[in-house]
């Protein structure tokens, strides 16, 4: 083959540290809009952040030059310090050091768009750890409870 082509669906899941303040509601909108900026000048395609005080959610088209690893580096990082530089409530603002990067194949693209834009709702029913836990049952990915909350 002359040219290198993939087309990778990717849902990302991130969460604050627990001693972390929450991202406040009137910055939820800038913030989601940053992240999804960070995921266009990684040379992936950003489809959709959104989420809540206390997590992120992320669709995006994975780029073919870097890794899942990296660009969650690259967002998690870059994002905690522009957000500690927006006011002192962040002043202690971190990110969990884990993450879930799931799949998303081409035909349940608009259920997933549509899931991770409705996540304001969505919370009002659902925690986030029984959101988390969720995803990790209907993916099948073996976690240790002990571990899978904390920082």
């Amino acid at each position: 083959m002359s040219q290198s082509l993939c087309k990778i669906y990717l849902h990302i899941i991130f969460h604050i540290k627990t001693s972390s303040p929450c991202i406040l509601d009137d910055d939820l909108d800038r913030v989601h809009a940053y992240i999804g900026q960070l995921v266009n000048d990684a040379n992936c395609l950003n489809i959709w952040v959104d989420g809540t005080g206390d997590h992120v959610h992320v669709l995006c088209l994975l780029g073919r030059e870097i890794s899942i690893a990296n660009l969650l580096e690259t967002l998690k990082r870059n994002s905690s310090r522009w957000i500690k530089s927006l006011s002192p409530h962040y002043s202690m603002f971190a990110w969990q050091g884990g993450y879930a990067a799931l799949s998303v194949s081409q035909s349940v693209v608009d259920k997933t768009l549509a899931y991770i834009k409705n996540q304001k709702a969505h919370h009002k029913k659902t925690t986030f750890q029984e959101e988390y836990k969720q995803f990790l049952k209907l993916y099948n990915i073996e976690y240790d409870e002990k571990y899978v909350f904390s920082d």
